[in-house]
């Protein structure tokens, strides 16, 4: 068993050493982690320059690109031998709803999906690290239980958000689906002491659709929520109509 391990909060984030522990003991672990916080870059590949590799003082190696990058120089290239499963995590903040579609965890958990490898992003619900051990134990109990019964034959892609809780590796375990967000908060405008006029991207929006069943509704209920991703976007319910569209046009 090999088991690579990447984030997005950059390679000496609590997180992505709490998750390396997580995994000790169950197989060789390649770790490969951006330089630097590159948290909501989704699913970018750098294309306008070359990357370079550097390994730090306790063997992981770090990149001074995004997280997809990460996962993708690992697979094509980097490692000797190719993973039989990619961890991403453990995130500082949550990961759900419409922010997997931002997420640089969720993303490089989801590069590792894109080359056939089973794999599993990882986030705490709110930021700061509060109980982190908690998380560590939580993330190991579902690794050893997807390698000792995998889910399916084919690979899959789990997203995984844990509650900030002393008894995180106890609490209720749920699968779900994702909820939606309402549109995010407007941009936050400042002026540089250049009399530059900078804009910030404002806060993410409130949670809209969280009812039972939903990522949202899990966590806010004291459970760790677990929800099977895909990448196919198609909007398979429309189809048939727009191909009416089409030949009526």
């Amino acid at each position: 068993m090999r088991i690579l391990v990447a984030n997005d909060d950059g390679y000496l984030a609590p997180g992505l050493a709490a998750l390396v522990r997580a995994c000790e003991g169950l197989g060789d672990i390649d770790v490969v982690a951006p330089e630097q916080n590159a948290s909501g870059t989704s699913n970018s590949l750098t294309l306008n320059r070359g990357l370079s590799v550097y390994t730090a003082a306790n063997g992981h190696r770090y990149i001074n690109g995004t997280p997809s990058d990460c996962v993708h120089l690992a697979l094509s290239g980097l490692l000797e031998q190719r993973p039989d499963l990619v961890v991403s995590g453990i995130n500082n903040g949550a990961n759900m709803g419409d922010d997997t579609l931002y997420s640089g965890t969720v993303a490089a958990a989801m590069e590792g999906f894109l080359f056939g490898i089973p794999a599993i992003a990882f986030s705490q619900v709110e930021k700061g690290w509060a109980h982190l051990d908690a998380a560590r134990r939580l993330a190991r109990e579902v690794i050893q239980h997807v390698l000792r019964s995998p889910p399916a034959a084919t690979p899959w892609l789990l997203n995984v958000n844990i509650p900030n809780r002393a008894d995180a590796d106890r609490i209720p375990r749920r699968v779900t689906r994702l909820g939606r967000r309402h549109a995010s908060e407007p941009v936050i405008r400042q002026t540089s002491p250049r009399g530059d006029v900078l804009y910030w991207i404002g806060p993410a929006g409130d949670a809209r659709e969280a009812g039972p069943g939903t990522d949202f509704h899990a966590t806010s209920n004291g459970a760790v929520s677990i929800t099977p991703l895909q990448v196919d976007l198609t909007d398979h319910a429309t189809v048939p109509a727009w191909r009416e569209w089409l030949a009526g046009g």
